[in-house]
């Protein structure tokens, strides 16, 4: 719930809308509802995006879950009682400064207008500022009343906070650990805008990770690695990415110490991610609010005290957005003046790792054994594809805007003077012939 406004920067690159261009083209990501005009703010992962989200969710598990033995994964409820919400004062406080225009009556994020007094889409007047509550609210059960309210929530971290005593009570874990959950949040955005940036509904990746009142510090710095090692897990180069102290009077409300992760998009330097120290102000108004005990007792010191909580949020679709921005490249291959898109994927995030090819896609025995090639590639290397649309040069082409990192071509070399295949690099797009018995090694050597 930070307060801290994003920096200015101009909006609506070249460069940003190739990149939704290519995302749509290639199967990555449709916007919502698009048969029916659209819904703002929402976006439709297709098949490739799918295998995208994964493989950084699955990089983002192993980092801060699988590898740690401090680290317990949760997956919370969307819906939960309403006293969640007004406990952790998103109900009083979760709110963005909305105008109007007199005129047009378009709505607008003041504090993202250029002029205060101006309406940016007409030139009318602007009204009074208001405070507008981003949580989209609903009812529970057949009864509509203050009693069957509840919230599609703004973020995963309370689901998490109100779990702490089950995992105190189920595992007995000794301080310092931490919960980990990869979950949905939604926010009624008054201008969704800048792509998957800024969206109504998102998925994060949190940690509450628990800590005595005295060792904050210490944990906090570890984090500020670890999101560090993230990025580079993802393929993002740290040269885009920026640590920001965030001063006070900008915190949140619940944070002693933040540290936003900016990075350079095509629209401007603004949050990655975040790193907050939050205290013990969610577990104390849990536990204020709750009546429920949610100390912990230190069996060492015999003392029993509320743990202090420092919390690394990740975005995945601004992690997703960022890959895009980072990886997509232009260039000219082979200097014939063509110009070549494609991207740069760390092969971890990749879609697919290899494709494999005919060269030709009428040569019944070149289709046979291309095929037979791709059964025995995809035992070892399940992110395989098998492509024998188009011509060589359209099929390459496709592979590179995917971001696929090999290429495996049979030909008739391969056939008649079982001369191997060639494997083909996206970055350089240089090609060398590989034995059929080595090519599992070769591949597995550049992945």
């Amino acid at each position: 719930m930070s307060n801290k406004k994003d920096s200015k920067a101009p909006n609506g690159s070249d460069k940003m809308e190739s990149i939704i261009s290519l995302a749509k083209r290639r199967g990555f990501i449709f916007q919502g509802s698009e048969i029916y005009g659209g819904l703002a703010g929402t976006w439709d992962y297709g098949p490739l995006g799918v295998a995208l989200k994964n493989n950084v969710k699955a990089l983002w598990w192993k980092r801060f879950v699988s590898d740690r033995s401090d680290m317990f994964g949760v997956d919370a409820a969307i819906l939960m009682n309403q006293n969640v919400w007004q406990a952790s004062g998103h109900v009083s406080g979760f709110s963005d400064p909305l105008v109007e225009c007199k005129k047009c009556h378009h709505r607008f994020r003041a504090d993202q207008l250029e002029d205060a007094k101006k309406c940016p889409d007409c030139g009318g007047a602007l009204g009074d500022v208001k405070q507008f509550n981003m949580m989209f609210k609903t009812s529970v059960g057949a009864v509509q009343d203050d009693s069957s309210v509840s919230y599609l929530r703004p973020e995963t971290a309370q689901g998490m906070f109100v779990n702490f005593k089950n995992i105190l009570d189920s595992l007995h874990p000794k301080l310092p650990f931490g919960m980990a959950q990869i979950g949905k949040a939604f926010r009624n955005e008054i201008a969704p805008r800048d792509f998957l940036f800024r969206a109504r509904e998102f998925e994060q990746m949190e940690i509450e990770y628990l800590v005595k009142p005295a060792e904050w510090q210490k944990a906090f710095e570890h984090f500020v690695g670890e999101v560090h090692g993230f990025i580079k897990d993802v393929g993002l180069d740290e040269k885009d990415v920026h640590e920001l102290e965030v001063p006070d009077g900008e915190r949140a409300h619940y944070s002693k110490r933040t540290i936003d992760f900016e990075y350079d998009w095509p629209f401007g330097k603004k949050e990655l991610y975040g790193l907050a120290y939050r205290t013990d102000f969610d577990l104390k108004q849990h536990s204020e609010r709750s009546k429920v005990d949610l100390s912990y007792y230190d069996e060492e010191t015999k003392e029993r005290f509320i743990p202090h909580v420092i919390e690394p949020s990740f975005g995945l679709d601004r992690t997703i957005l960022a890959i895009l921005c980072g990886a997509y490249t232009e260039d000219e291959l082979g200097g014939e003046g063509e110009k070549r898109v494609y991207l740069k994927l760390a092969p971890a995030v990749a879609p697919y790792k290899v494709a494999v090819f005919p060269l030709l896609r009428n040569k019944p025995q070149l289709v046979e054994k291309a095929q037979e090639v791709y059964r025995a590639v995809k035992k070892a290397i399940p992110a395989a594809a098998f492509d024998d649309n188009g011509n060589i040069g359209k099929r390459y082409r496709r592979q590179d805007e995917i971001g696929t990192p090999f290429c495996v071509t049979v030909d008739f070399d391969t056939i008649e003077k079982g001369a191997g295949v060639t494997v083909r690099d996206r970055d350089t797009g240089k090609q060398e012939r590989v034995a059929e018995k080595d090519l599992i090694e070769r591949l597995s050597r550049g992945l």
